[in-house]
């Protein structure tokens, strides 16, 4: 199953969570320092969240999550077809997973498809992203430019 993947900046993840779990009726799949994660089943999203980057209530980055390598080689491959520029990144760490992913970079802001290849370390920090939805640099996560 794909699902939309929403990055949202926020000011202090601990109050976030309590609120997005009552929100959304489960709890992070993954907790991380200054960042969590929920695999949200209905709607089908995957909600990221992300401490001290950005303005807090801002869009950090959207993207979409698929199941495997497979789906994002068909990305690259229907990206390309239709003249889109696109940024592979293969086996990368980012937001604590060792993701294969492709940005799709032409619009107005980049969306990631990706799949979540193993998770990474807890000690593996956020890295910062040169530029992503105008977001000043040293904004968190994986953007298109590369980790």
């Amino acid at each position: 199953m794909s699902r939309v993947q929403l990055a949202l900046n926020v000011g202090n993840l601990n109050d976030a969570i309590v609120y997005y779990t009552k929100m959304f009726g489960v709890g992070p799949a993954k907790v991380r320092e200054g960042y969590a994660n929920f695999a949200i089943a209905d709607p089908p999203l995957k909600l990221v969240l992300i401490e001290g980057h950005g303005e807090a209530g801002t869009l950090n980055h959207v993207g979409v999550e698929v199941e495997d390598t497979d789906q994002v080689a068909a990305k690259i491959v229907s990206a390309t077809a239709m003249g889109l520029p696109i940024e592979v990144q293969e086996s990368t760490t980012c937001c604590f997973a060792v993701q294969d992913k492709v940005w799709v970079t032409g619009g107005e802001l980049p969306w990631e498809w990706y799949t979540v290849l193993a998770d990474a370390p807890a000690d593996t920090s956020l890295k910062p992203m040169p530029i992503m939805l105008g977001v000043p640099s040293g904004a968190s996560c994986c953007g298109p430019e590369g980790c």
